[in-house]
């Protein structure tokens, strides 16, 4: 597809819409930094223009011209994403949502709430829990990530092992076409068999569909109690094995992650969170359950326990204050960060039935012995999500550009060779698209063409993702 340049009567155009004030372009190269990139690798692609339209006519005029122009659009959140979903690799424009950042309703009745995409997970959170309601997707990057983000990936986080991810809490959204029309996707009800789930098509699509304008959540009682305890192993597969067994014994925790012992280290560097790691333990569980009661609580802990004896574990921690739970959890937030911080790094987001979480970890290993890579290994135990951080250490620019793709597919292979996928909450977007026809075969891919086809005949909306 060839996409045509913007240029200054387009530029004016874009401008009358959401005000001059309101445009980014690469001469004012300290305000565009912060639109080249996202969270993935060292990634840098400049747009030609960035619009910050203020609501969904604003939106709607842009994408009308623009598709009407071949001028391609790439939607863009908080830029907290980990596939370069949100990078215009095609130049063209950058669309931000960050001035539609309202709650523009809490319905307690209901149990929903209507909120625009630039509000910020971690402000909706706490907004619904001031009401003694509960928005439970909350990936590492909440205190900064946007909900509309979330969305577009389907975002998962700690809690999802026991509330699900972000599509679990979708009932309706706003959402301008390619073409600039706009239209909502279904009902704010909570059962809904009308036509095909176009909601359910939105979410997770990676803003190749259309720009969401305003989201309307399901909400769940907010949980007040709950236990947090961090559990040394001296086996990073016996950790991994632990999980599924304490499923079975009939225990679903609010969040069960898993962190390789060099994951924690690093960390606790990285945050100035202190952990005491014995020489023999190479890896940790962090758990918490919660819930009303905290006598069922201290209940579904001593099963946990009596699962945990058939292992070679250290001294558990249970935390016991609120700072020693807030510590625990800001250590695991930050893993991601810490790794980037030590070295050059990729990190793929694997995910298979958890009780293959063992094989996946041991794999996992053998292949960086096969290609000369080292890996930490973190991520969410309880999904059988496992966040494989590759780092370059000292593995020379030829190996690491040549081989290390190899490897990769050996990986994203082992994984769907186990029943699992190449991507359990981060997506497809840039930087994995190349591995996509590991996962899904040419019927699938297929009919995800089509849909996009239907969607976006031009091509225009968030080019070079997904296929």
């Amino acid at each position: 597809m060839k996409f045509n340049q913007v240029t200054l009567e387009v530029v004016k155009m874009l401008s009358s819409v959401v005000g001059p004030e309101h445009i980014v372009l690469p001469a004012a190269a300290d305000d565009m930094l912060r639109y080249t990139h996202d969270e993935t690798e060292d990634l840098r692609y400049v747009p030609e223009i960035v619009v910050i339209p203020a609501n969904a006519e604003e939106i709607s005029c842009i994408m009308q011209y623009c598709h009407e122009n071949y001028i391609p659009v790439t939607p863009r959140g908080a830029g907290t994403g980990l596939s370069g979903g949100a990078l215009a690799v095609h130049k063209g424009v950058i669309l931000s949502t960050e001035r539609l950042n309202k709650i523009i309703s809490i319905d307690e009745r209901n149990l929903q709430a209507t909120v625009e995409p630039g509000v910020i997970t971690q402000v909706f959170q706490e907004a619904v829990i001031e009401r003694g309601l509960f928005y439970p997707p909350d990936p590492s990057s909440r205190g900064s990530s946007f909900l509309g983000g979330n969305l577009s990936e389907s975002s998962g986080g700690p809690r999802a092992v026991k509330y699900g991810v972000t599509k679990d809490y979708v009932l309706n959204v706003e959402v301008v076409l390619p073409s600039g029309e706009i239209t909502w996707t279904g009902a704010n009800v909570l059962k809904n068999a009308t036509g095909y789930n176009l909601t359910q098509l939105m979410v997770g699509s990676e803003g190749t569909l259309g720009i969401i304008t305003k989201i309307v959540f399901k909400l769940i009682p907010y949980p007040p109690q709950n236990l947090v305890m961090l559990v040394p192993f001296r086996s990073e597969e016996e950790a991994c094995a632990a999980v599924s067994k304490i499923f079975m014994a009939g225990i679903v925790p609010s969040a069960l992650e898993f962190m390789e012992r060099e994951a924690i280290e690093w960390t606790s560097k990285y945050v100035a969170v202190t952990v005491d790691i014995p020489e023999d333990i190479k890896a940790h569980l962090l758990i918490e359950l919660d819930g009303k009661d905290m006598e069922l609580l201290f209940k579904d802990a001593e099963q946990v326990y009596e699962v945990l004896e058939k292992y070679d574990v250290g001294e558990i921690l249970v935390a016991e204050t609120e700072k020693q739970k807030a510590d625990l959890w800001h250590l695991r937030r930050n893993v991601g960060h810490a790794v980037k911080s030590n070295s050059i790094y990729k990190e793929e987001d694997t995910v298979v039935p958890r009780a293959e979480l063992p094989i996946l970890l041991r794999g996992v290993k053998e292949i960086g012995a096969k290609y000369n890579f080292k890996s930490v290994c973190y991520g969410h135990a309880g999904d059988g999500n496992l966040h494989i951080n590759i780092v370059k250490g000292n593995m020379s620019d030829e190996d690491w550009n040549d081989k290390l793709p190899e490897g990769i597919k050996e990986i994203f292979r082992l994984c769907v060779s186990l029943g699992g996928t190449i991507s359990g909450e981060h997506g497809i977007g840039l930087v994995q698209r190349p591995y996509i026809a590991i996962a899904l075969n040419e019927v699938q891919l297929r009919l995800m063409r089509g849909i996009k086809q239907l969607f976006d005949p031009r091509g225009i909306l968030n080019p070079g993702k997904i296929f």
